[in-house]
């Protein structure tokens, strides 16, 4: 037995780093030492604030969560990490893990994805993100040729915004109201617009504002039938629309998309399959966009709580674990 330390949450907006037991792998486990973790920073802030719903608690854990919601509560779930003892197969190799933030830590093998030589290991903490947005494509998968705006250009929705410019004929706009989100748009290789300014006549909207207004403005930007397939998560905020004006006479819909539920026609790709395929796509650099800044693992309980506050802004922060 060994031991490494890891963040918690000890109580709503108040971290702190845990010295943990690090066991000795068995058969058929990894021991990996991690390198980079990401924070997610829409649900991780919600986790970090103690805005998870109640009736959510279940639906939101994380596959190597320890205690409970609202807190004490370890939780995280974009860890790379390097294997150093397991099946010979993955010994030294770089992997992703759905884990918390952990110097190091011991799983099933079949928990851990091989990181492509292509992908470098700063940007292969996107791959849970990266996922997501399979996912919600494979829900509402757009035709050649339609016209789609992403609402929201944070995390989950510049990685859709990413995938979709793959598209052939597919015109795409990231609409958000920061400005500055106007360069990564640019490295993304989509379009950009502040809400107001946006394209209407829209056949899809991907929304992932988590906000009301942004939900709203995504039903006025579509044509006749369109969709908004609505990827945010509201924590325990009620979200009030307006259904008048077109909302009936366009036969406008909204779909929900849920990351732990795959459409029904791709039910037979497993887990690891999805991630695997979220990491050969970023091969692409493009994705180093949504890296927006780095902190030190010893900071992470100030740096969740500037995120939180909205004092540090960021797409994907990332945490290193050298002490750099």
């Amino acid at each position: 037995m060994g031991e490494a330390s890891a963040f918690w949450l000890r109580a709503p907006g108040q971290g702190e780093i845990r010295p943990v037991p690090l066991p000795a792998p068995g058969r058929d486990e990894v021991l990996v030492r991690t390198r980079y973790s990401g924070v997610s920073r829409g649900t991780e802030t919600l986790v970090f604030t103690g805005r998870v719903p109640e009736s959510q608690y279940a639906a939101m854990r994380a596959p190597f969560q320890e205690g409970d919601f609202p807190a004490p509560v370890k939780y995280g779930y974009l860890s790379v990490g390097v294997v150093e003892a397991g099946p010979a197969r993955l010994l030294g190799r770089t992997v992703f893990c759905l884990h918390p933030h952990q110097t190091a830590y011991v799983v099933p093998a079949d928990a851990v994805v091989p990181v492509p030589d292509g992908v470098p290991a700063e940007r292969a903490v996107l791959a849970g993100t990266v996922e997501t947005a399979v996912n919600a494509l494979w829900d509402c998968p757009p035709l050649v040729g339609d016209r789609v705006t992403v609402v929201g250009a944070g995390m989950v929705g510049c990685s859709v915004a990413a995938l979709l410019a793959r598209f052939p004929g597919v015109r795409v706009e990231l609409v958000d109201t920061d400005p500055d989100r106007a360069g990564v748009a640019a490295a993304l290789g989509v379009g950009f617009a502040a809400p107001d300014a946006a394209a209407g006549g829209r056949d899809l909207v991907v929304h992932a504002s988590a906000s009301a207004a942004g939900l709203q403005r995504s039903l006025e930007l579509l044509a006749p039938e369109g969709t908004v397939l609505e990827l945010s998560w509201y924590g325990d905020r009620t979200v009030e629309l307006a259904l008048g004006g077109a909302f009936h006479s366009g036969r406008l819909t909204i779909r929900g998309s849920q990351v732990g539920t795959v459409a029904p026609r791709r039910a037979s790709r497993t887990f690891a399959d999805r991630l695997a395929l979220a990491l050969d796509l970023l091969t692409d650099p493009r994705f180093d966009a949504l890296l927006t800044g780095r902190s030190r693992y010893a900071e992470l309980p100030d740096t969740l709580a500037r995120l939180a506050s909205g004092d540090l802004p960021a797409l994907c922060h990332l945490i290193t674990y050298d002490g750099k």
